[in-house]
């Protein structure tokens, strides 16, 4: 196997650093990369106002899954005491990979300068260095020069590379532009939603008061990636179903951006909100775990993100539905069913029917929904019933 290794203060991680990596897994044909925020830099003195290692180390997390498969951060250096030379970094992954090649993805300056790091000669058996140019400025020239200096001196087998599509932002001037309350255009949206909701970098934000598109961010950031296609598909089925139905489309896409964004947590960090939150539960809430997420989420959107009281119940119901539901409410629900990569079953009727009678749209998703859920042995949630139930009575 070819592994990667790309380890950086990545303070914070940005387009540049993710480019870079995303080139060099095509150009080299890795099969697994890892990035690694570094814990006590050698070669420069950390800000003292740099977020922790858990924050900059979940930064990474977002990127890595945004950059691909076989993309994953490591924490090896943060856990590691004491300065965080590239040297142990690479013992330990010998051992954990004793067979395969490693490669040591660096940019220009740390290339540049390799000769002085700690144990250049061991590093240099140990993995293929890979420097690239992360700047109009580089050249496969200066390049050369380096190239055969450190194979001539060290033995190192290097391979060099200019980056096609170049991002030309450092993460000192893009901190400096994050204070004036600008760059965001260098950043992963769900990394940016993360500095948003940790209010990382000088960036302060009343999170009730959010743009649209400052929320999607937030609302990335707290996703598992797989799940962002869905989430953005639902946020544009809302606003279609809003314009039809007469509903509010912001309103609407607010609903639908936050409508998963506990989908990811554990059934512990449920249930310690609900305590934190001092939300109710009936025993069969409490009985169905799967169900937490809608709870959660409302909560969420409620208490962290400050959204309206329609919202919150739209993000509440949007599982089982319920009796008597509001437009918005079943616009969430629909929405959540049949936005475009939902294919677990064939969604034609109903995603024509969304747009021509709403109500008959929900006693349709809801008695599919139930007939699943029954031929699978599963039991069916009392509000969902009485969903169906009550839509049944409505009509003519």
């Amino acid at each position: 196997m070819k592994i990667g290794i790309y380890g950086g203060t990545f303070n914070p991680i940005h387009l540049g650093h993710m480019e870079a990596a995303r080139f060099a897994v095509e150009y080299l044909g890795l099969d697994q990369t890892y990035l690694i925020p570094t814990g006590i830099p050698p070669h420069k003195r950390m800000d003292v106002n740099a977020p922790g290692a858990e924050r900059r180390l979940e930064m990474v997390r977002l990127a890595a899954e945004a950059i691909g498969p076989g993309v994953q951060a490591d924490d090896m250096e943060l856990r590691r005491e004491g300065m965080s030379y590239t040297l142990d970094t690479l013992r330990q992954l010998r051992e954990r990979h004793p067979k395969d090649r490693l490669y040591l993805l660096m940019g220009t300056d740390m290339f540049l300068t390799f000769h002085l790091w700690k144990d250049p000669e061991e590093i240099a058996r140990l993995c293929t260095l890979c420097a690239f140019g992360r700047s109009e400025k580089d050249s496969e020239e200066l390049f050369s020069v380096q190239r055969t200096y450190l194979s001539q001196r060290f033995g190192a087998d290097v391979i060099t590379l200019v980056l096609p599509h170049i991002v030309d932002i450092s993460s000192t001037r893009l901190r400096e532009l994050l204070a004036e309350d600008r760059g965001a255009e260098y950043l992963d949206p769900a990394v940016y939603g993360y500095i948003l909701r940790e209010g990382l970098y000088g960036v302060k934000r009343d999170m009730g008061t959010l743009s649209l598109d400052e929320l999607r961010c937030a609302a990335l950031s707290m996703l598992r990636r797989k799940r962002t296609p869905h989430v953005l598909g639902a946020e544009e089925t809302a606003a279609q179903l809003a314009l039809r139905w007469g509903e509010d489309e912001d309103t609407a896409r607010r609903a639908a951006l936050l409508h998963d964004c506990t989908k990811k947590w554990s059934g512990e960090q449920h249930r310690a909100l609900f305590r934190q939150y001092h939300v109710a539960l009936d025993p069969e809430e409490w009985a169905e775990e799967k169900l937490y997420h809608a709870i959660s989420g409302a909560a969420v959107a409620r208490h962290i993100f400050g959204v309206s009281p329609g919202i919150e119940s739209a993000i509440r119901w949007h599982t089982t539905g319920k009796a008597d539901m509001t437009t918005l409410e079943k616009i969430i629900y629909l929405a959540d069913y049949i936005e475009p990569t939902r294919d677990f079953c064939d969604l034609t009727e109903l995603r024509a029917l969304a747009f021509r009678d709403l109500d008959a749209a929900m006693l349709l998703g809801l008695e599919m929904s139930i007939q699943s859920l029954e031929q699978r042995g599963v039991v069916v949630n009392s509000y969902s019933v009485r969903a169906r139930e009550y839509l049944k009575g409505k009509q003519p």
